[in-house]
Parts: C-alpha cells; sequence; structure tokens
C-alpha cells in the first residue's frame, strides 16, 4: 500500500525522495518475504514442502541476503541525497534529480547482487539424508583465508559501513541546517519578515524530519547487530559461540531489531507525513466509497 501511495506522487514529495522512497519500501518489502517468511518462518514451519530442498534453500539464502543489502544501501543513497540537498547547494541541481536517483537505484542493486554471488557456495547440504535437503555452512567458511575475507567484507558491507556513513551525513546535515536556519532567521528578523510564515524553512524543516526518522530508525534498530560484530569479530570470540552464550542471545536480538527495520518505514510516513496520511485515508475508505456509489446507481 506505501508503495502505490508514494507512486501516485501526490505526499507533497519532490520526485528525488519519492523514487527513493518507493526504492526503500519495495526493498523492505522483499526482505519481509525473502527473508522473514521464507527463510527464517519456512525453515521451522514449512519443513515438509520444498523449501528445504538445498538447492531452493540457497536461492533463498542469496535472495534474503540480497533485499537486506539493497534496503540499507537504499537508505544510506537516500541519506546522502537528503545531505547534499541541504549542503551543497551546487550540487544540488544535478544531483538531487530523479534521473540520478533512479541511475543510483540500478547501480546500487546489481552490484549488491554481485557482491553476494559467492554466499550460496559457502553452503551444503546435510549429510546422512541421502538426498540434498537443508543448508549448512561449510567448514572452510571460517578455516580458509579466503572465506574468511569474504566473511569480513560482508559483515563490514552491511551493517557496519552504512551504519558510520549514515552517522556521519547525518550528523553534517543537522550542523548546516542549524547554521543556514541562524543565518536565515537573523535575515529575516533584519528584514522586517520575522512575523511571516517562511515556507522554505517549512518545506525543508518536513524534508528533513523524514530524512532523521527513517536514518535514526535505522541507527537503534541495526545497533545491536553492529555491537555483536564488534564483540564477535574484534574480542576474537567467534569460534566460542554455544547456546547459553551472551553473545549468542545479542546476535538473535540483533537479527530481530534489523528485520524489524524493514517494517518500520511505513509507520515513520503516516507519523510524519500528513499528506501521507491524507492518501492512506483515501486508499482504505476507496472501497466504501465505490460502494456507495453502486448503490446510488442501483437505486
Amino acid at each position: 500500500m506505501a508503495i502505490v501511495i508514494l507512486s501516485r506522487g501526490k505526499c507533497g514529495l519532490s520526485k528525488c525522495i519519492t523514487r527513493y522512497m518507493v526504492a526503500m519500501a519495495t526493498a523492505d518489502l522483499s526482505v519481509i518475504f525473502c527473508e522473514v517468511i521464507f527463510h527464517r518462518i519456512a525453515d521451522t514451519y514449512w519443513w515438509h514442502v520444498s523449501l528445504p530442498y538445498t538447492p531452493v534453500c540457497k536461492i533463498t539464502i542469496y535472495l534474503a541476503s540480497v533485499t537486506v543489502n539493497c534496503s540499507v544501501w537504499f537508505t544510506v543513497a537516500f541519506t546522502f541525497d537528503r545531505f547534499v540537498a541541504i549542503s551543497t547547494q551546487k550540487m544540488k541541481t544535478n544531483y538531487c534529480t530523479e534521473s540520478t536517483a533512479t541511475i543510483v537505484i540500478l547501480t546500487v542493486s546489481p552490484l549488491v547482487c554481485l557482491k553476494n554471488l559467492p554466499l550460496p557456495f559457502a553452503y551444503t547440504s546435510y549429510r546422512g539424508t541421502g538426498r540434498e535437503l537443508g543448508c549448512f555452512k561449510l567448514v572452510h567458511f571460517y578455516i580458509h583465508p579466503e572465506w574468511i575475507v569474504f566473511s569480513w567484507a560482508e559483515q563490514l558491507f552491511t551493517p557496519v559501513i552504512p551504519f558510520c556513513l549514515i552517522l556521519l551525513f547525518n550528523a553534517l546535515t543537522i550542523r548546516r541546517i542549524s547554521v543556514a536556519s541562524r543565518v536565515r532567521r537573523n535575515l529575516r528578523d533584519l528584514s522586517g519578515g520575522a512575523k511571516k510564515k517562511d515556507q522554505e524553512m517549512v518545506n525543508r524543516r518536513r524534508s528533513v524530519v523524514l530524512l532523521l526518522a527513517i536514518s535514526s530508525s535505522f541507527i537503534l534498530l541495526w545497533a545491536t547487530s553492529v555491537a555483536q560484530f564488534i564483540a564477535v569479530r574484534c574480542l576474537n570470540v567467534f569460534m566460542h559461540k554455544a547456546w547459553g552464550n551472551p553473545l549468542e542471545g545479542l546476535e538473535n536480538v540483533g537479527c530481530m531489531l534489523q528485520l524489524l527495520s524493514s517494517c518500520t518505514n511505513t509507520a515513520i510516513y503516516t507519523v510524519t507525513q500528513s499528506k501521507f496520511r491524507e492518501e492512506l485515508f483515501r486508499v482504505l475508505t476507496y472501497p466504501i466509497r465505490c460502494t456507495g456509489k453502486l448503490f446510488k446507481l442501483a437505486n
């Protein structure tokens, strides 16, 4: 529903922002299907269907990783776009356009797909079943240098580097906004227009609220995964995880929160954007209005 509403372009957002919003909503929906339903839930409850077969399982793991990576890097791209729009006026005209947003999205997607290509080859089927069932990580994944490098690159690519980039862009954006707002307020005071409503500041505030809400949600929900990565990799306890180990619980909580981040953006749109709420209300009440018109025609 969020994809449909945003695609209509009636939420008071620029075409550039709308394009990123649609891409993020699509990626989040893909995460729910590929990662949550087909990977997490199906692996536990739908073991009797074709999903547990190793080739299908490998494809599911690959798609789950791709969708999560796309969701994360679309958020980074959106954050950088808003940073450019607010901080660098010269670059804004050429970069913050619908065509540039499309190019960025179409560039990020295949790069993410290529980056995750080795992942299915890190899994094999369970032994002793007589046929290819399930997905089990190869021992080589933890021993061979090339797999260790891939494991580090995978974790750094998502979520450590995006986490740091979003923090950096948000800090620079907030600093730029505070300086620009102070200068603009002083100029309005000198010109005697302090009592008039500043539409430019209203539009900028609406864009900034949306940016900070989405970025802050990402940072809060991915913070546990980043902390778990630092604890496991940097403290050299990767091979000592076991049931009852606090790091195991931290990993499970981090996974739950990072998957929850795929469901929060729609709620953020609803809370921060009044026009999105209006469009959502129109979509929800559309069947009722159509039914009323049919009754009137019938009578």
